[in-house]
């Protein structure tokens, strides 16, 4: 029995998942106060749900179930890894008419180069005082979505998670959903499209040494600057900061193989009506912007949201090095809401990996 007020750390509901060349059990996992809507779910779903109440719990406010008002636009962003679904996501929350979400936007860039312009070391610095700031940097938002209906807007960008503190002033109420996915499967991922794209120097790589060979390539993209190392440490620091209850972190695994379930989730963390969505119908691509990039269908949604096993194209080796830092199935101390996969049996790391051999 729930009782009013009574607040649960984690709720498990049974299931199956197919992960990358097999399938297991899996589990999802959400912390904070329990959703009314639980018990509905597993009713419809006919899933198995028990609740493991702790002693000692984090202070949450009930996440609200009523609908946004439509008199005031609303913001929220996507964020995480690179190649873990936060593309699917959008392509799949923009089937609301309520939502506009699509791939990254250039705000972040422009939030970030605002700031860099107005900070302590330019001449124009001390003519832009705080509040000042702030406004300039909530009409970068206004002015890129004028033109959306939608009174509810998703942007996009792997750098959010680095920007939380800028985020949270500007948008006291925004939630952040974050994409992750086993880190070997993501590196995977892009060498598969750096192979499906071989006459093509693509722009996610410096220099032929970089670019020379799979363990290069792999490690360059693991630099702390890097397309996949950067995501991956401001993530780490999103979900251990003072606004980490305003992130649910979603496993790409559960989102291709239970998207009804994972997507019912989701609206009860952004305090949204219940939507249908259509996953056997699911369109998105970006051409142009991936032609850029040297890297064509990058951004290319499959039509329908399943699982697609298959054997990795990584070495044995550096598969096991990077299949070692899913640290979000371990958050102590972490506000964080988690969508996620059970937890592996063996020991994750808290760091990346050093590098094997030095990248000229």
């Amino acid at each position: 029995m729930i009782v009013a007020g009574q607040s649960c750390s984690l709720i498990q509901l049974s299931s199956a998942v197919c992960r990358p060349s097999l399938v297991s059990d899996c589990t999802f996992k959400w912390r904070g106060s329990f959703p009314k809507k639980f018990p509905e779910l597993a009713k419809e779903t006919g899933l198995r749900f028990r609740l493991c109440f702790c002693s000692t719990v984090l202070e949450k406010s009930t996440v609200n179930t009523m609908p946004v008002p439509h008199s005031e636009r609303e913001f929220h962003f996507i964020s995480g890894l690179p190649r873990s679904g936060s593309t699917l996501t959008a392509a799949l929350l923009r089937q609301n008419p309520r939502f506009s979400a699509g791939m990254s936007s250039p705000v972040a860039g422009l939030f970030e180069g605002v700031i860099s312009q107005v900070s302590a070391g330019s001449e124009i610095s001390t003519m832009v005082d705080p509040d000042q700031r702030a406004r300039i940097l909530r009409g970068l938002f206004d002015s890129y979505y004028a033109d959306r209906d939608q009174p509810v807007i998703f942007d996009t960008s792997r750098s959010w998670t680095a920007q939380l503190s800028a985020l949270m002033k500007l948008f006291p109420d925004a939630k952040l959903i974050c994409t992750v996915r086993n880190v070997a499967w993501v590196m995977d991922s892009l060498e598969r499209q750096f192979r499906n794209n071989a006459f093509e120097n693509t722009r996610l790589f410096n220099n032929p040494g970089e670019r020379s060979t799979v363990y290069t390539r792999v490690e360059a993209l693991a630099g702390a600057n890097r397309l996949v190392g950067y995501p991956w440490h401001a993530l780490r620091e999103a979900c251990y900061s003072e606004f980490a209850e305003r992130l649910v972190l979603v496993d790409y695994d559960l989102l291709t193989a239970r998207p009804a379930d994972v997507l019912q989730l989701l609206y009860e963390f952004l305090g949204e009506e219940p939507f249908e969505h259509d996953f056997e119908n699911v369109q998105y691509d970006a051409p142009e912007f991936d032609a850029q990039l040297g890297l064509d269908g990058l951004h290319r949604v499959h039509k329908t949201v399943q699982p697609r096993p298959r054997e990795t194209i990584l070495p044995p080796d550096l598969f096991q090095r990077y299949s070692q830092l899913s640290f979000w199935h371990d958050l102590p101390h972490s506000a964080a809401y988690r969508i996620v996969a059970q937890a592996p049996t063996d020991q994750q790391q808290h760091t990346m990996p050093e590098p094997k051999q030095t990248v000229q």
